[in-house]
């Protein structure tokens, strides 16, 4: 029986150039102290302030507990702060800071600048072709968890 080479494959491709797009953005991160799954809940809440606990377990495909651990590291660092519902004493609600909206540019500029170095030498159409393409499988297969890792 014939065995196809590793590299034959599409994803050996996709999870070659991710990996190393993926390892690179961390490490930008690091510097700043932000992991990425901290990231991810920092870019959401930027957007969408007042988000609950429960709704980011099920954006990032989290367990409680680790998104519990998340929060209390950014709240540990005042990025992000809980607040009580008023018609529901038990549900919490997610915000920013004043400190946490000031460092989401600084990070996205991160995330822009690292996806230049891996992509900026692609056309236009190219670019937009690709993302298309990789939104394209993530549509057909239902991927709905925000990538954290």
């Amino acid at each position: 029986m014939k065995v196809s080479p590793l590299d034959a494959h599409v994803g050996f491709w996709l999870r070659f150039v991710s990996n190393h797009v993926s390892a690179a953005f961390a490490a930008r991160l690091e510097a700043e102290g932000v992991t990425v799954p901290e990231w991810v809940v920092l870019r959401h809440l930027y957007d969408a302030p007042g988000t609950s606990p429960a709704a980011l377990v099920a954006l990032l495909g989290m367990t409680k507990g680790a998104i519990s651990k998340i929060v209390a590291r950014l709240e540990a660092r005042g990025l992000c702060a809980s607040t009580v519902s008023v018609a529901d004493g038990r549900a919490r609600h997610l915000v920013l800071t004043d400190a946490g909206r000031a460092i989401v540019p600084r990070l996205a500029r991160h995330a822009d600048e690292n996806d230049a170095a891996f992509f900026g030498h692609l056309a236009p159409a190219e670019r937009a072709a690709l993302v298309e393409t990789l939104r394209a499988l993530a549509l057909r297969h239902q991927l709905a968890h925000l990538p954290i890792d």
